[in-house]
């Protein structure tokens, strides 16, 4: 199993970025894709997760109405658009994968990260 991140970088706040996961080594429609965060010094949190097969979604409260996660099945990816970034935005970005056997924000699989900073 491989997720590969991209997409991370500097916005200033009330910018935008988009962070995309490049799945594969599993049948993608067999599972939820998830983005996961940590910022220093604080716990993680799931952001936001998508199922493969019917597009079922979550996202935390404190992304709702920002953030849009989208899965390409015919690629194997998915992207999470995140508009009106926030300083508090600012951590590390994981794309998870989990079998939608255990529901949608599972963790079975982890990438490595990309760094997301928002400055004031």
């Amino acid at each position: 199993v491989q997720l590969v991140e991209s997409g991370g970088g500097l916005v200033q706040a009330g910018g935008s970025l988009r962070l995309s996961c490049a799945a594969s080594g599993f049948t993608f429609d067999d599972y939820a894709i998830g983005w996961f965060r940590q910022a220093p010094g604080q716990e993680r949190e799931g952001v936001s997760c998508i199922s493969s097969s019917d597009g079922s979604t979550y996202y935390a409260d404190s992304v709702k109405g920002r953030f849009t996660i989208s899965s390409d099945n015919a690629k194997n990816t998915v992207a999470l658009q995140m508009n009106s970034l926030k300083p508090e935005d600012t951590a590390v970005y994981y794309c998870t994968a989990s079998s939608l056997e255990d529901g949608l924000c599972g963790d079975d699989y982890w990438g490595q990260g990309t760094q997301v900073t928002v400055s004031s």
